[in-house]
């Protein structure tokens, strides 16, 4: 029998509130399956299922706050029998006395203990109950949730019940070009604070250093013209999509830039993970990773820098994209400062920053000429790497963005 639990999902985080869960008991799972949503500081964030078997139970309600590591249900193979596991505290427990066990001491003749009450999320009088996620979306749908039905512990309502309840898409899944209502004041507060904790962390216990080179991307630029010229605009390349792969693949030649620095040790990453920085629309930042992006091609890149925005927007990253990061890309766009010197995100010990595009004189075969520049710059742990391989890394990338046609 195995407990899943509540996964960290970011360097500060602490704890987490369950909004959806997308299996119930006597469901079969695998691993890399998403089995719930959880809230944190950064938003709404899909966990997956790092066991295979069956779904014994859920062990948490919808609306409760839990810590890294408490249990959110148990998962066995199929015919195993449920076995209790010692879970961890939680953070905010319910009010209710704890259950009877052999360890207790004797109760006075005829005194009873009434029975724990399961923890429910607290539902104002009058309204239904339903999770987040399907409070926004039956609002996008102008659904009544009165009228849907809920398959959720207790009668909840959930975002799949909201799909099968749509006028004229019955059970059609969330289109992914919708993204979630703009962030209120007090969730871009609370991501602030995370960020902050985050980030406080990173200067105080990673000795920076920093590397800048101005870079000719006029090769770069001149080929994306070509390459995009007769493209219709969902095909076309970005110049963000190039930096990202130039990024990579420089990142699977310089190990030391690629990898986790944890208890005092450096361990080097198999794959090359970047972490994207994206703005979220409404105030806050986060920086999913694209998957073994050494392996894909420009395209797919491209692609999955689009997907990975419109998620990060809609609030549907999902658990491993916000940890698995080994190196962090982060762009100031197309307009913008010249340059910009990142903190990096522990426990990653690379950052890469660009600024944005700016023409300037510049000197090719003896003659000055106008070029499009970037200048990079590389924020570097010193517990890890010193400059001549950040320079290495640097000349790297250098020499990928000059000739995009190898990337």
């Amino acid at each position: 029998m195995g407990l899943f639990a509540m996964p960290s999902l970011g360097a500060d985080m602490e704890a987490g509130t369950l909004v959806e869960w997308l299996v119930q008991p006597g469901d079969t799972v695998k691993r890399g399956d998403i089995v719930a949503v959880v809230e944190t500081q950064k938003g709404a964030i899909e966990i997956e299922c790092f066991e295979e078997g069956t779904v014994k139970e859920l062990k948490a309600e919808l609306g409760q706050k839990l810590p890294v590591g408490a249990p959110l249900a148990l998962i066995g193979a199929e015919g195993e029998a449920p076995r209790e596991a010692a879970p961890p505290p939680v953070a905010e427990p319910p009010a209710s006395p704890p259950s009877a066990t052999a360890a207790e001491p004797p109760r006075a003749p005829g005194r009873t203990m009434p029975p724990a009450p399961a923890v429910a999320p607290v539902t104002p009088p009058g309204q239904v109950a339903a999770s987040p996620a399907a409070r926004i979306r039956a609002e996008e749908l102008q659904l009544d949730l009165a009228e849907v039905k809920g398959t959720g512990p207790n009668g909840v309502i959930l975002l799949g019940d909201i799909e099968r309840a749509a006028p004229g898409a019955k059970g059609a899944p969330r289109p992914a070009q919708e993204t979630a209502p703009p962030k209120t004041g007090s969730q871009i507060e609370e991501m602030r604070k995370a960020i902050a904790a985050a980030m406080t962390r990173s200067k105080q216990t990673i000795p920076h250093f920093y590397l800048s080179q101005t870079i000719d991307v006029q090769p770069a630029v001149d080929w994306l013209a070509r390459r995009n010229a007769d493209l219709p605009p969902d095909q076309r390349l970005l110049l963000g999509a190039l930096f990202v792969r130039a990024a990579t693949l420089a990142a699977a030649r310089v190990g030391t830039s690629n990898g986790h620095f944890t208890d005092g040790v450096f361990r080097p990453a198999d794959t090359v993970n970047p972490g994207i920085a994206i703005a979220l629309r409404g105030g806050g930042l986060v920086a999913p990773a694209l998957m073994d992006a050494a392996e894909m091609t420009l395209d797919e890149t491209m692609a999955a820098m689009r997907d990975l925005v419109t998620r990060a927007r809609a609030g549907r990253l999902r658990g491993s994209e916000m940890t698995a990061g080994t190196i962090t890309v982060s762009s100031l766009g197309e307009t913008g400062a010249e340059g910009m010197a990142g903190v990096i995100f522990p426990p990653q010990v690379a950052l890469v920053g660009l600024g944005a595009p700016q023409i300037r004189p510049w000197v090719v075969d003896g003659a000055v000429e106008p070029r499009t520049v970037v200048t990079l710059t590389l924020s570097v742990d010193h517990r890890v790497s010193d400059a001549r391989q950040a320079a290495r890394y640097v000349a790297e990338f250098e020499d990928y963005i000059s000739a995009p046609e190898s990337l």
